[in-house]
Formats: C-alpha cells, structure tokens, sequence
C-alpha cells in the first residue's frame, strides 16, 4: 500500500490506522488520497484534514503557531533580522546534508555516489568552520537553520555514516565545532529521539540496501557524547523572541 507501518506496540494516536495511507485516506474528503504517502505529516486535528506533509513548511508554521493562537513560549526560529542567512542556509544544508546522505545511500552509480559524498563531507566542514566563530548556524541565536539541521546531525555517526557509506569522517572525531553545536542543541532539548530505534528502522526497513536485515551493532549516544537529560534551565540567551506586537 505503500507508507510507514505502525507496530502494534506504538500505534497511530489520530485515528488507529495500520499504516500511513490509512492515515492520509482518513484526512482525506471523500476519503480516498491521491499521491506518495510521506512523513512528516501536519494535521489540523478540529477539521481532521491534512495542512502540509512538506517539512519546511511545517517547520516555519509550527514557529508562528505559538504566536498567532497565543500558547506557548515567543521564541521566535525566523527572526525578522536573520531570514535571509536562514533562508541561504537552509538551501544548501539541506542539499548538501539533509538530502546529500540519501543521495549517498540510494546512489546506483559511482560517479553519483562520489559526488553525493563529497557534497556531504563539503557540508559538514562548511558547518564546521561557520561554528568556530558563532555560537549556532545563523548567529549567536538559535534558528530555524539549526532546527533543520539537527536529525541529520543526531543520527549522521551512529546511522547514516556507515548505512549510507559517507563515514569518511565522523562528526564525534573530525568536526569538532559541530560535535560541541550538536551537544549544546541536544542539551537544550533533551533526548528527542531513540538512537537504537533509528539504526534499527534504517537497517530492517530499507530492504533494498539492507535484504539481510541484519542490524550492526553501533556506538551508543553516550558514546558520541550526547547528553541523557536536557539541562535544568535553559540559557534565554540561546533565543530570539516575539515582541509584544508579534514582531521579531
């Protein structure tokens, strides 16, 4: 049917569907969806219909969401002042890293695979040498840049640098602005995600780079030195805020 899969022991909170495209069909009027079921997808839960399954956008109306409907914090990830050099950034980030490890991963040519790996490893020093002299991508503030970079960044040594053949260098060992940027990013959030749950997902789920199933045994988040809890406050100084007239 095509889509994620839920198990029975984690299932579909929104309406207890089997699988993606049973979620898609249920936010679907006239319940039958045209198109590739993918993730991440953004539901409007009053109205049960679909917003947007495109990250990007989602990531920039969960910014403005707190906002508008007056819940949350008045952090703001897309300052006024910086959307420009976010926007840039994003742009190759995302070509780069985010997109560049699959380009690697699903290469079936070696002249692509070389060039996806040599735009990944491109990327990660650009990234390196921006945060030696800047506390997170964009300045000294957290952004939406950081946010977008963050999965990839978390599971890049312990997945995608020998799943999709790009572990020429790690993070942990060779980029060593960027490991103490993931560090602090972690810190602020906490353990966003299960390390062990994401190798062994890529590993038994891709099946064309993977028949055998067989899940390698890999470092730990302790070892690449991620923290176990998020810190007991967060730094202020580590945001940008809405003002009182909603303005960054």
């Amino acid at each position: 049917r095509g889509g994620w899969c839920f198990s029975a022991s984690d299932p579909d909170p929104l309406c207890g569907a089997a699988d993606l495209r049973e979620v898609y069909n249920h936010c679907t009027e006239g319940g039958k969806f045209e198109g590739r079921c993918t993730a991440p997808l953004l539901v409007d839960l009053q109205t049960g219909l679909i917003i947007s399954n495109e990250s990007g956008d989602i990531v920039r109306m969960l910014n403005s969401f707190p906002r508008e409907s007056g819940l949350g914090s008045g952090v703001d990830l897309y300052p006024a002042h910086q959307r420009a050099e976010v926007d840039e950034t994003n742009a190759w980030v995302y070509e780069q890293i985010n997109n560049g490890v699959y380009r690697c991963g699903f290469a079936t040519k070696q002249a692509a695979y070389e060039r996806a790996e040599r735009d990944v490893h491109a990327g990660l020093a650009r990234v390196d040498e921006l945060l030696s002299t800047r506390r997170f991508l964009c300045g000294e503030t957290l952004s939406e840049a950081d946010v977008r970079l963050l999965p990839t960044g978390a599971r890049f040594d312990g997945c995608y640098a020998a799943f999709f053949r790009c572990g020429r260098r790690q993070i942990r060992s060779d980029y060593p602005h960027l490991a103490r940027w993931l560090r602090e990013m972690l810190e602020l959030t906490g353990p966003l995600f299960d390390l062990d749950d994401a190798r062994r997902s890529y590993y038994t789920n891709l099946f064309p780079l993977n028949p055998g199933g067989i899940v390698p045994a890999g470092p730990t988040p302790a070892d690449l030195g991620f923290p176990d809890a998020p810190v007991a406050q967060i730094d202020a100084t580590a945001f940008s805020y809405y003002d009182d007239r909603g303005e960054s």
